[in-house]
């Protein structure tokens, strides 16, 4: 290609064709890349583990689910605690086969990464033919498989990787006071259900939550658990 001088030339040095290559070629960033949950991470020797323990009145035993993490880009800015596989326990032979296989498909898709959501959101949305159950605290749950999705819905908060609707103190209050009027109001109240639910034996089910603790105060239905309102 002609280039056309139309200054005066008062100097002139040879340009290798490498150098020009590094003067053409754009800044190249040599941060390390971070290093995302795939399958391709092989399995470390140490990984942290959290276990968790339900007794769902269906089964006779209780289970343990064990939750191991992998540790990735320690010791830096991107450093994340990721899921890496489950493990169910229990003394009781009736749910093997299937919690052998649940397991393995869960752990399946801890190591493949990305959002984990839809598994939550999958696991709680499957019920029981026969019939839910609810577990201590008057929460109800759907089926047992459910309560396992449950498990790692909170474990999944604990590490960070979901968000926790937290309540405010402010709520809190309102609602302890809600309770304590509510409470003071039934002069009927008989205590055959205390042992099984925290709130009011008449309190109805929570459609946000799954907790049996709603109530009417003031013409407005209530969830003494989660605080949700239909009077917004």
């Amino acid at each position: 290609m002609t280039v056309k001088i139309t200054k005066n030339i008062v100097g002139y040095r040879v340009t290798k064709a490498d150098e020009q290559a590094k003067q053409e070629a754009p800044a190249q960033d040599n941060s390390p890349t971070p290093v995302k949950m795939n399958e391709t991470i092989e399995r470390p020797d140490f990984l942290l583990g959290t276990t968790y323990k339900i007794k769902p009145p269906v089964a006779e035993h209780a289970m343990y689910i064990t939750i191991n993490d992998i540790l990735l880009n320690e010791d830096t800015d991107h450093e994340s605690r990721q899921p890496y596989e489950v493990f169910i326990n229990s003394k009781s032979m009736e749910h093997f086969q299937w919690v052998i296989a649940l397991t393995r498909v869960i752990s399946a898709v801890f190591r493949k990464g990305g959002d984990l959501t839809f598994l939550v959101e999958e696991l709680r949305s499957v019920y029981d033919p026969n019939g839910g159950y609810f577990k201590k605290g008057g929460v109800f749950m759907p089926s047992l498989v459910a309560e396992i999705g449950a498990v790692i819905e909170k474990h999944l908060k604990a590490i960070g990787l979901l968000e926790s609707e937290e309540m405010s103190e402010t709520t809190k209050r309102i609602l302890a006071e809600k309770r304590a009027e509510f409470e003071s109001s039934q002069k009927a109240a008989t205590n055959d259900d205390s042992s099984a639910s925290e709130y009011p034996a008449n309190a109805t089910m929570c459609g946000k939550c799954s907790t049996k603790a709603v109530i009417v105060m003031d013409g407005c239905a209530t969830c003494l658990s989660c605080g949700d309102s239909k009077c917004g």
